[in-house]
This record gives structure tokens, C-alpha cells and sequence, in this order.
């Protein structure tokens, strides 16, 4: 089975801003994640990909954990069979949550999950987002205020789960499948 559809890039002919955020992401993570290659073959789509998801994911303020914002990516690119994301995804929630099997009861039915109601909470309005934005409503506002979760943690919900659907369509279509590096991660406690 191939990696993708589109050949990956040389790295020595990327930009150098693209190149470096590579090279340091492989040095942080131990390997270059495929969807890093991928898009570096449009270094314009490329930057803006990552300006966008470093503004939702990297976001210090409001409600949401960095393990609760891998939650909704993984949750949601479930419903959308995204293999890449739900993978490398998967494996950044393990991590943050420190717990191996949160990302597989996630990512198949987060309803039945080791997860708390504030967590269900959220991942019920990013669902109705993934699945039924049309159909949003002051109840689902509503819902998560009763879990401490604010108009602001709303709109962050409803991006991050909007953007990982572009990026879900975009992976499926490519063929962007996952490093094999993802789907140990997280799964054994640290020695």
C-alpha cells in the first residue's frame, strides 16, 4: 500500500521556514509526521494550515485542555474516517490524557468512553457540529454552561472540530496514511 497519492517533497528543496519547522518537529517527536510532507508540496497551503491549527491547538487561554482539543479531533475525525487524524491524533490524546485506551473508545463511540460528563459535554456539541451544524441551537450553548464551558470554549469547539473536517477531507482524499510511530504512543506508561 502506498503512503499517498502525491509523492512527498524533497525536504532540502522545501523553504527554509517549512524545512526548519520540519527538522524540529522531527527532532521533538523522533519522526517527520506524514501530513508535514504532504502539504509542504503547497508551502503557501502549508503555512496557512499550520498558522491555523497552531492557533487552535496551541491556544493557551480558555476551558480547554490540550487534551481535550486532541479529544475533539480525535472524536470527530472518527465520524469522518479520517485514519490519518484519528491515528496521530489518538496518539497526542494517550499522551495528554495519560491514558491508553481514550483515543480508541474515543474515536468509536466516545459515549461509552473513560471520560467525564464535562468531556461528553463537549464532544456532544462537537459532533452536532461535525454532523448537524445546521441544526445548532441556544440548547447547545446551553449544555455546556452547565459543565463551566463558556461562549468562547463554544466557538473553540466548533473551529477546531470545522478545521479537522477540512483536514480529514483533505487526508482521506490524499491518501495521507499514518506513521507507523503513531500507534504505539502512549500506549505503555514510561519507564
Amino acid at each position: 500500500m502506498t503512503t499517498t497519492r502525491y509523492p512527498f517533497p524533497n525536504l532540502n528543496t522545501l523553504p527554509e521556514d517549512i524545512k526548519s519547522r520540519i527538522l524540529e518537529t522531527q527532532e521533538k517527536a523522533g519522526f517527520i509526521p506524514n501530513v508535514f510532507l504532504m502539504l509542504a508540496r503547497r508551502p503557501a497551503e502549508w503555512r496557512a494550515f499550520f498558522a491555523y491549527h497552531d492557533a487552535l491547538m496551541l491556544r493557551e487561554d480558555g476551558n480547554l485542555t490540550k487534551g481535550d482539543r486532541e479529544m475533539i479531533v480525535t472524536a470527530t475525525s472518527g465520524v469522518n474516517q479520517c485514519l490519518y487524524c484519528v491515528v496521530a491524533h489518538g496518539a497526542i490524546l494517550r499522551i495528554y490524557e495519560k491514558k491508553p485506551l481514550v483515543a480508541d473508545q474515543v474515536a468509536i463511540n466516545y459515549r461509552k468512553a473513560d471520560i467525564s460528563p464535562r468531556q461528553r459535554a463537549m464532544l456532544d456539541f462537537a459532533m452536532k457540529v461535525c454532523t448537524a451544524s445546521h441544526e445548532m441551537n441556544d440548547d447547545d450553548f446551553a449544555a455546556l454552561a452547565q459543565h463551566g464551558l463558556d461562549d468562547e470554549d463554544a466557538w473553540d469547539i466548533a473551529a477546531i472540530t470545522a478545521f479537522f473536517g477540512m483536514s480529514n477531507r483533505v487526508a482521506n482524499t490524499m491518501h495521507i496514511m499514518p506513521n507507523p510511530e503513531f500507534y504505539l504512543m502512549g500506549r505503555m506508561p514510561k519507564k
